[in-house]
């Protein structure tokens, strides 16, 4: 049985619709990926921004009960100037990278809400110097940087603060400290101080509020 040779003109015609689909699947496959990325970004920013709001950090009552209840009364929720600054303002960085750093590390807060650790005041007060601690040990490292999105030092104009203020501030500024190594309180109560009389009271020495002083 003789084999009919196969025709080359039905060969590229052949050819040329298989790759018409192909390129056609690629393009359509392209798209996909696309339009998937940009619903995945919409959902992870919605998230994000969703996670760092006030409304979210009071959401479990550990927080709102304790340390919101403490913030309320402070210069940052409310003062003469009518600027406020919310919990994601001091505590969640600005830029993206140590944001997201800053998101894993809080999922150690889920995994401590679920287990109930700080859930009444009596263990919130019992690990208020470490919790303290650990705050005050990162914004040291960053050097104070969220305290900056708000508080330039080179734009104090020492002669509107009180003179004891400018000249700590100036004082501070020369010898290298950051605003956290002074305003440890600012917008949350102390841990319990610990005295040279008196009974043990289970907190922090004047040396953790003050260091080199």
């Amino acid at each position: 049985m003789k084999l009919k040779k196969p025709n080359p003109e039905k060969l590229k015609n052949l050819a040329t619709r298989l790759l018409a689909r192909i390129h056609a699947t690629g393009w359509i496959g392209v798209a996909f990926l696309f339009i998937a990325g940009i619903v995945f970004w919409v959902g992870f920013n919605t998230a994000l921004e969703e996670t760092n709001t006030e409304a979210f950090c009071i959401s479990c009552h550990e927080m709102k009960d304790t340390a919101y209840e403490e913030y309320r009364l402070t210069a940052h929720a409310s003062g003469r100037s009518g600027v406020r600054a919310s919990c994601p303002d001091c505590h969640v960085p600005k830029p993206f990278g140590p944001k997201m750093w800053a998101k894993l590390r809080a999922s150690k807060d889920v995994y401590h809400n679920l287990l109930g650790t700080i859930d009444t005041p009596e263990k919130f007060n019992a690990r208020r110097l470490q919790m303290a601690e650990a705050v005050w040990t990162r914004m040291k490292e960053t050097d104070s940087r969220e305290c900056r999105n708000c508080h330039d030092e080179q734009s104090f104009d020492y002669m509107k603060q009180n003179r004891r203020a400018a000249a700590l501030h100036q004082e501070g500024l020369n010898q290298g400290k950051t605003c956290i190594d002074c305003h440890k309180g600012i917008s949350h109560r102390l841990p319990a101080v610990e005295q040279s009389v008196g009974a043990e009271k289970g907190g922090a020495t004047q040396e953790v509020f003050h260091p080199g002083n």
